[in-house]
């Protein structure tokens, strides 16, 4: 078979890039950040920073390592009618074993450096934060309590409960520091929201405690999916939520009629929202998961 000539090579090398490149999307800057998705709070694009730095400064070590093993290649390459000319052979070099000590240390410190910094910025928590949201796991299901309103009979503060056959909706507001109090009723949970791009440990034992307090401010609005992120169980995949982000103003306008006796469907359509999850919904169940389920509802 004959050789393939090197324009025939580039071409196909091109088609491979256009087909890769395809399946990329510029709109959402999946590309241009270099896999690592959207979120839509404070915390993820500080993530996202973090990110980025460390991927360009991968790039630029890779970038150095071809550069050098391109040049070792195209100088000391064997030539027509000549051997391959050998670059000179040296035993010990103490300062170039400096250097391959120094700058790898310096990488690793400078990486780790950031991380720790972004890490501890992301866990930040302020003491006033302007919501503070209460989420009860259990198997195998939800509860988002207000504990800053009272419902109806003036007794409990508000909440949201899901069942086996309703997604519980977590109401939040944009733009405003959303302090989130984990507590388990049973075994180890995990609270995770995708486009947050953070997930925490739900820990029973340590209700409200440091290791289950975390704090956000989103900035988009939309309804986003919620999971349990933790094999906490027989039904660990039926543990859904709905995170419904809202405005500062609708959000204060839900609180209102969920006081005044609505339930959370009703609530939600009075602010022109859907009442019902439009991201999840519940899995359908057998006669056995029907009765296992009614039972933990119970």
């Amino acid at each position: 078979m004959a050789r393939r000539s090197k324009p025939a090579k580039l071409v196909g090398l091109g088609l491979l890039g256009v087909l890769g490149l395809s399946g990329c999307s510029v709109g959402d800057r999946t590309f241009w950040s270099w896999g690592w998705p959207a979120g839509i709070t404070d915390e993820a694009r500080r993530m996202h920073s973090l990110w980025m730095g460390s991927t360009i400064a991968a790039l630029v070590v890779g970038i150095a390592v071809w550069a050098l093993i391109a040049y070792a290649g195209i100088r000391y390459r064997k030539r027509k009618g000549s051997d391959a000319e050998l670059p000179r052979q040296t035993a010990y070099n103490l300062p170039l074993e400096i250097v391959y000590t120094i700058v790898p240390f310096v990488i690793v410190a400078v990486l780790f450096f950031f991380t720790v910094n972004t890490q501890n910025r992301v866990l930040q928590t302020s003491a006033d934060p302007d919501v503070t949201i209460a989420v009860n796991a259990f198997k195998w299901n939800w509860q988002f309590v207000y504990p800053d309103t009272t419902d109806d009979n003036g007794g409990e503060p508000v909440s949201t409960v899901g069942t086996s056959t309703e997604i519980p909706i977590l109401v939040v507001p944009t733009d405003q520091t959303i302090r989130f109090e984990l507590a388990s009723a049973d075994v180890i949970h995990s609270f995770w929201v995708p486009e947050f791009l953070f997930k925490l440990d739900v820990i029973p034992g340590n209700e409200n405690g440091r290791d289950n307090v975390f704090q956000v401010t989103v900035r988009e609005q939309g309804a986003f999916v919620g999971r349990c992120a933790e094999l906490c169980g027989t039904y660990h995949a039926f543990m859904n939520f709905e995170v419904r982000s809202v405005s500062a103003g609708d959000y204060q306008d839900y609180l209102s009629a969920r006081e005044s006796g609505l339930s959370t469907a009703d609530a939600l359509e009075s602010i022109g929202q859907p009442g019902t999850s439009t991201v999840t919904s519940p899995f359908p169940l057998g006669r056995e998961q029907q009765q296992a389920a009614a039972s933990a509802d119970d």
